[in-house]
């Protein structure tokens, strides 16, 4: 899936899903689905989201 060029309420959505089920921080999601950590996080960024590891999901600022 790419991520980074879906509707960013969709990606949002997906990836805090696969976090809260399938992986215990955002490392192992970006390692198992080959995507660039900081990239991804500073595309949340720029779309008004933050990524907070103690509850590992992504927010609205």
């Amino acid at each position: 899936m790419d991520f980074l060029n879906m509707d960013i309420n969709i990606a949002y959505s997906m990836i805090n899903m696969k976090l809260r089920d399938f992986y215990s921080s955002l490392d192992d999601f970006c390692e198992d689905m080959d995507i660039s950590k900081q990239e991804l996080i500073e595309h949340f960024e720029e779309n008004g989201y933050s990524y907070n590891e103690n509850t590992n999901q992504f927010f609205a600022k």
